[in-house]
């Protein structure tokens, strides 16, 4: 494999070429492979002059080499071929095609009905940059509260933006909807915890300038990889944080240019993270009675939509 124009400039604001991306994830390439290791995988690329892009699709020209899996897309009608990060050559390669985030389904191939992790995304309102992150990082507490009250423990990534991601690792014998049904509690309950600060609310406008507790990362959804990188400016990296540092840290500390460095003696992901752990029954039941967040907001954005065109007449 010829790597091949490492002097070019990621994107506009990146601050870094694309040999530092190359660099960069070669030496996360153990604890980063570990976390991608059969998951179907998507990327965004970032082409010359073009706009950022979702690839999810192996393009025809990939190397036979490169390890892969099939699924159906029912949203497009067609097969899709997910690549397999299993390998250096494989990040490496896709390294070379530009792809600079990796977003690796929550699902092992073979597994596809058993989540590894329950998350919960906490997207904190627009604003200021510092601000917006404590307000992630204040809504994380509340998580972790709710997890505790229900027998479980999490680990704590910044999501490489403003947020915040919290996983849990649960035993193989959860379904995807037993996952999903207790994501959605969790959410409810840390809700509860501070009303005035964390919302559940899917529609944006109704969020209030709350943190959006996100629970919908379950089943088939995706999640940025801890120590992926993602293209924003800096090029700011997904990295895990202990939960008594969370108060004290800024998205802009993890960079390509700097959290390889702040892993060289070891993968602190892996060793926070706890063992897979067992889903209370009581708390799947509680999230069952609890609407599934993206079919509500769908009936809802309907129903709204009905009221302004009979408002209109």
């Amino acid at each position: 494999m010829t790597l091949t124009n490492l002097g070019q400039s990621l994107f506009e604001g990146a601050g870094a070429t694309k040999r530092d991306l190359v660099d960069y994830l070669d030496a996360v390439r153990g604890p980063l492979v570990s976390e991608l290791r059969d998951r179907p995988l998507s990327v965004i690329r970032v082409l010359r002059g073009q706009e950022p892009f979702m690839q999810k699709n192996l393009p025809g020209y990939t190397p036979d080499w490169v390890p892969r899996v099939s699924l159906w897309a029912e949203a497009s009608r067609r097969e899709v071929s997910y690549p397999l990060c299993n390998d250096r050559r494989t990040l490496l390669w896709l390294a070379n095609q530009r792809a600079v985030e990796y977003h690796p389904a929550l699902v092992r191939a073979g597994r596809w009905d058993h989540p590894t992790y329950l998350v919960l995304d906490l997207d904190p309102p627009a604003g200021p940059a510092g601000n917006a992150f404590g307000l992630a990082v204040r809504a994380a507490h509340l998580v972790r509260q709710a997890l505790a009250e229900a027998g479980l423990t999490g680990v704590v990534k910044t999501s490489g933006a403003k947020g915040v991601h919290v996983l849990v690792p649960v035993e193989d014998r959860a379904t995807s909807e037993e996952v999903a049904a207790a994501t959605r509690a969790i959410a409810a309950r840390a809700e509860r915890r501070d009303p005035a600060l964390a919302t559940t609310a899917f529609i944006r406008e109704d969020r209030g300038g709350k943190v959006f507790l996100d629970s919908t990362r379950a089943g088939g959804a995706t999640l940025v990889a801890v120590y992926s990188p993602r293209v924003r400016p800096g090029v700011p990296v997904s990295f895990p944080v202990a939960w008594d540092d969370l108060d004290r840290v800024a998205p802009a500390d993890f960079t390509i240019h700097t959290a390889a460095a702040l892993i060289a003696g070891g993968d602190p992901w892996a060793g926070r993270m706890p063992g897979p752990q067992p889903l209370d029954p009581g708390l799947v039941e509680e999230g069952r009675a609890i609407p599934v967040a993206r079919v509500q907001a769908m009936h809802e954005g309907k129903r709204r939509a009905r009221a302004r065109r009979g408002s209109q007449t």
